[in-house]
C-alpha cells in the first residue's frame, strides 16, 4: 500500500471512529445507553472498494499532471537548445520569455543553492514524485559540461528576466564598473557560495537562501525585508547590467566551476588577439582580448553572431580586402 492509500485509509477509519465516538459521548452526557454500531462485512467491502477507487483516481491524476509538467519542461529546454544552435536573436528572446513565464511564474522551478544544500545533506526528493526536478537538474549539469553556463544564459528564469530588462533600459542609464573593480567583483559570488555552504554544514538554517538569492520572488511570497532587498537589486540592475548574475549568484558560481570541464570552446580568429570588438560587445565581462573566461561566459551568442558576421567582424573584412587586391584588373 503506497502513501496515498495509507493516507486515505487512515482518513476513512478516522471518520468511522468519529461517527461512533460522538454518539457514545452524547449518550454519556444524557445518561442514555449508546446505540450499538458495528461495521458489517458489506460495509467493509464498500469501504475497501471506495478506498481503491479513490486511490486509482488520485494516481491517475498524479500521472497525468506529471506527464504534463515533464512535457512542458522538455519543450522549454528543447526550444532553448534550438535558439542556441540556430544563433537566432529572435528565437533567443522567445526562449527567455518561455523561461520567465513557465519556469518562473507558473512553476517557480529554478536551480537553487537549496539544491546544493540538499545534496550535501543527502536530503533530496524522491524521484517518483520529482521527475521534473531531476530532469531540470540533470539537464543543467549535462549542458554545463557540454557547452558551459548555457543554463544561466537561456533557462534560468531570473537570468532571463534581467536580460529582457536589459533590452528595455536605454544605454544612457548604464554604468560599467571599472575593469579593475570588475575583475575582483566577479569572485564575490564564489565567496557567497562557499560562505553559505559552510554556514549550513556548520548547522545553520537553510532558509538563509532567501537573503542570498532572489528566486523566491516567482512564488510571490516574502517578508518585507526580502521584498525591500529585491527592489534594491532590481533597481541596481537597471544601472549595472546583469548585476546579480555576474557578481552575486551562488548557483552561477557553482556552474562556473563546473563549466571548466566543458568540452566545447568558442571559436576565435587570429585577429582576435588585437581586435576589441567582441570584448566591448560582451555584456558579461567574459572576454579579455583573445581569451574567453569560460566560467563567466553564459553562451549568450552575441560574440558568436559577431564572429560570423561578414559585414562587421574584422576577420571577414580583411579577407574581403585581400581578395580585392588579388582580383585581376580588367
Amino acid at each position: 500500500m503506497n502513501w496515498l492509500s495509507r493516507s486515505s485509509y487512515i482518513f476513512l477509519v478516522s471518520v468511522s471512529l468519529f461517527a461512533n465516538v460522538v454518539p457514545a459521548t452524547a449518550s454519556l452526557l444524557t445518561n442514555q445507553p449508546p446505540e450499538e454500531q458495528t461495521l458489517t462485512l458489506d460495509d467493509l467491502n464498500q469501504l475497501d472498494a471506495l478506498l481503491e477507487e479513490e486511490t486509482e483516481s488520485a494516481t491517475s491524476l498524479f500521472d497525468r499532471q506529471t506527464a504534463i509538467d515533464v512535457a512542458a519542461l522538455v519543450f522549454v529546454l528543447v526550444f532553448g537548445l534550438v535558439s542556441f544552435f540556430c544563433k537566432s536573436d529572435r528565437l533567443k528572446i522567445v526562449s527567455l520569455l518561455l523561461s520567465v513565464i513557465y519556469l518562473g511564474f507558473v512553476k517557480a522551478s529554478l536551480v537553487s543553492i537549496v539544491d546544493i544544500f540538499g545534496a550535501i545533506r543527502l536530503s533530496l526528493p524522491s524521484f517518483s514524485y520529482a521527475i521534473s526536478y531531476y530532469l531540470l537538474i540533470g539537464f543543467t549539469v549535462g549542458s554545463t559540461v557540454l557547452w558551459g553556463r548555457f543554463y544561466c544564459g537561456r533557462i534560468c528564469a531570473f537570468g532571463a528576466l534581467t536580460q529582457l530588462i536589459d533590452r528595455i533600459v536605454p544605454d544612457r542609464f548604464r554604468f560599467e564598473l571599472p575593469p579593475a573593480v570588475d575583475r575582483w567583483a566577479i569572485y564575490l559570488k564564489y565567496v557567497l557560495l562557499v560562505g553559505a555552504v559552510l554556514y549550513v554544514v556548520a548547522g545553520g538554517d537553510t532558509l538563509i537562501y532567501r537573503y542570498i538569492e532572489p528566486f523566491w520572488m516567482f512564488t510571490l511570497h516574502g517578508s518585507t525585508v526580502m521584498w525591500t532587498l529585491l527592489a534594491l537589486l532590481l533597481l541596481s540592475t537597471i544601472f549595472v547590467r546583469n548585476l546579480y548574475c555576474r557578481y552575486l549568484c551562488s548557483v552561477g558560481a557553482g556552474l562556473g566551476l563546473l563549466s571548466n570541464l566543458t568540452v566545447f570552446r568558442i571559436k576565435r580568429w587570429s585577429e582576435c588577439k588585437t581586435c576589441k570588438l567582441c570584448e566591448k560587445t560582451c555584456e558579461w565581462g567574459a572576454i579579455e582580448g583573445p581569451k574567453i573566461l569560460i566560467s563567466e561566459c553564459v553562451r549568450c551568442d552575441d560574440c558568436e553572431r559577431l564572429y560570423a558576421d561578414e559585414e562587421k567582424c574584422p576577420h571577414w573584412l580583411i579577407l574581403l580586402r585581400q581578395k580585392a587586391r588579388l582580383a585581376p584588373e580588367d
